[in-house]
């Protein structure tokens, strides 16, 4: 079903780098010039009012960041465009749920989220609080994202309350005035035509925005039955899957479902199977752990195995989100997964678990260089080891400028503040100051190479050797071959070509 190249892609906030949308396109035009093909732009680029752009409130251009000009331009400099679409849930603040709110029971997007009670109607105990408490046994797989039930009580103008369901983020406050406040992220519910509906809309509208990419963020949680996980349900989740591929096709989109599964249970395997990209969440923690203890095996033997069931995959070393760990599972063994993460806190890193256990590890939140103890041949390492593995290279902006753990933004933000460790804002003043360094200039070297070189490709030759501490990477095809040699004793590396 893809089509998509394999040139590295720029991923960040339309803030992220000088305030502005504009002033990171003409970033690409100048100092970024001829290092990536794509652009990923985070969801703030919508309106938006949570999660930092994951509670979309509809898919119009926040013309606080962006605008039409500043995606013609990007069109014009013949950079593409990878855009999300969070397919589970909506803000408080759509149109829909506010109709829902002022017009209760008469609402025409009464079913348009999903009522609890009429979700778990005879299949467990109507309790004092005013909802269903499914039984015991029909929930007792059930995935959750924080604790309790994912419900939200949700006032009618009649008086009456009505939970609905809410994986993931819930506030209801009373104002001074007797006025109700509601912030969150309503789940949609996917039996309704309208939901569909608006998923034809939200498609057509990342086309019109110029998007050929389209990332499906939480897709997975979409499907929900009474007595499944309520993730990843099958065969529901692929049903679900394909009838947003049928919508995509006609925009002339291609979709990238995103999902954080460990490498044991092969989810990669299974959409790669159907034709999507995957993302690689395994190389991020795999190139820290071999960097670590000095040996490639391991990456190795992934960068093996992508090659040898043909996967189409987007890599990456950091993103918005944390460093991955739970997807290693079934790729190291435990003990080495615990002792990354060891070190990664060590390094000045935080923990996220799921759901309040402690002992359900998931992500560790840092920058990817302070995750290498802040040492910039480390970085440079790192990144010419992405830019040969398999895949399409993602490459987060504040990795390219050697970001540090933000510390002070995550004790700003408060409770459930983590992520922010790694994601500071870059002033043009900053960035101006950091373009000429040498880390930054030669992160650009390799990845203006990458981008450039004929030998990379999905359709391209990938072998991959070692002799001790030095893995080999070999990329060729008919139109050129080019090597990596790279030594993790020393974390010296050379690209020859021919």
């Amino acid at each position: 079903m893809s089509t998509m190249n394999s040139s590295p892609m720029l991923n960040a906030y339309p803030d992220s780098m000088g305030g502005k949308l504009s002033d990171i396109v003409s970033l690409l035009a100048d100092g970024l010039s001829g290092a990536f093909g794509d652009f990923y732009i985070l969801p703030s680029l919508f309106h938006s009012d949570l999660d930092r752009g994951f509670s979309v409130i509809d898919y119009d251009l926040d013309e606080r960041y962006s605008s039409e000009a500043d995606l013609e331009e990007l069109k014009r400099l013949g950079i593409g465009l990878k855009l999300d679409f969070v397919l589970n849930h909506q803000s408080v603040q759509s149109k829909e749920f506010q109709d829902l709110i002022e017009n209760g029971a008469d609402s025409e997007y009464r079913d348009f989220f999903i009522n609890w009670n009429r979700f778990w109607e005879g299949c467990g105990e109507l309790g004092d609080e005013g909802y269903i408490v499914p039984d015991g046994e029909l929930i007792k797989d059930m995935f959750f994202r924080k604790p309790g039930l994912p419900i939200l009580m949700v006032d009618f103008p009649d008086g009456s309350r009505h939970p609905y369901w809410n994986t993931f983020y819930q506030e209801k406050t009373v104002q001074p005035d007797g006025s109700i406040r509601y912030l969150g992220q309503m789940d949609v519910n996917v039996k309704s035509p309208l939901v569909w509906e608006s998923y034809r809309a939200t498609l057509e509208k990342l086309a019109q925005h110029g998007a050929r990419l389209v990332r499906l963020d939480a897709f997975a949680y979409a499907s929900k039955e009474p007595g499944k996980r309520n993730f990843l349900n099958e065969p529901e989740t692929w049903d679900i899957l394909q009838r947003v591929q049928d919508l995509a096709e006609p925009c002339g989109l291609s979709l990238l479902p995103e999902i954080h599964a460990s490498y044991e249970e092969h989810i990669f395997d299974e959409l790669c199977r159907r034709g999507y990209l995957t993302y690689d969440f395994f190389t991020p923690g795999l190139i820290i752990h071999a960097i670590d203890t000095q040996s490639p095996e391991k990456l190795l033997n992934w960068a093996s195995e992508i090659t040898e069931k043909r996967l189409r995959t987007v890599n990456m070393l950091g993103c918005h989100d944390g460093i991955p760990l739970l997807d290693l599972k079934g790729l190291l063994p435990e003990n080495e997964i615990r002792g990354l993460i060891d070190r990664i806190v060590a390094r000045g890193g935080y923990v996220k678990d799921l759901h309040g256990q402690k002992n359900v590890y998931y992500q560790v939140n840092a920058t990817y260089f302070s995750a290498l103890g802040e040492d910039e041949k480390k970085l440079l390492f790192a990144r010419a080891l992405q830019m040969f593995m398999p895949g399409k290279p993602q490459v987060w902006y504040l990795v390219l400028f050697a970001g540090v753990n933000d510390h002070d933004a995550v004790l700003r933000a408060g409770e459930g503040g983590h992520k922010e460790i790694n994601r500071t804002n870059l002033s043009l003043q900053e960035i101006e100051r950091k373009l000429p360094t040498p880390i930054v200039q030669e992160q650009l070297r390799l990845l203006r190479y990458r981008n450039t070189c004929p030998a990379f490709g999905f359709d391209s030759t990938l072998t991959v050797w070692r002799e001790s501490k030095t893995a080999f990477f070999r990329w060729e095809n008919d139109k050129g071959r080019t090597t990596l040699r790279a030594d993790f004793e020393s974390c010296d590396f050379e690209i020859s070509e021919g």
